[in-house]
């Protein structure tokens, strides 16, 4: 596997750590819906997270976060309207995006919630 990918999926598993430690229950990780992929989905109280999860070696080139793209939204959008419609939920939906860096030999985890909203 490349570097990138290791570093990616490390950064997901880092992410569900800490949203189970934040009291969210993980419902999905990996949704595929067409074209699109939820790296997350978690739910806490009666909130249904869409976390997309950014992992970078190093902040150099960007915040992890500013890598999220209007196309990738569009597609979030998407398929979590159809995870909802699937699983016949009443909640209210949150976009939120985790970025994760290494500074050093550690690992800094933000979590921006409502990161974006859609129309």
């Amino acid at each position: 596997m490349a570097e990138h990918n290791e570093l990616g999926k490390l950064g997901e598993e880092l992410a569900v750590k800490f949203l189970r430690k934040d009291g969210y229950e993980i419902l999905e990780t990996n949704w595929v819906f067409q074209k699109a992929e939820i790296d997350i989905i978690a739910q806490k109280d009666n909130v249904l997270a869409v976390v997309e999860v950014k992992t970078r070696s190093s902040i150099d080139f960007g915040l992890p976060q500013d890598f999220v793209k209007p196309k990738k939204i569009q597609l979030l959008v998407k398929a979590v309207n159809e995870f909802v419609i699937q699983n016949d939920l009443d909640v209210e939906v949150r976009f939120d995006i985790i970025s994760i860096h290494k500074k050093g030999n550690q690992f800094i985890i933000d979590h921006l919630t409502d990161a974006f909203f859609y129309f």
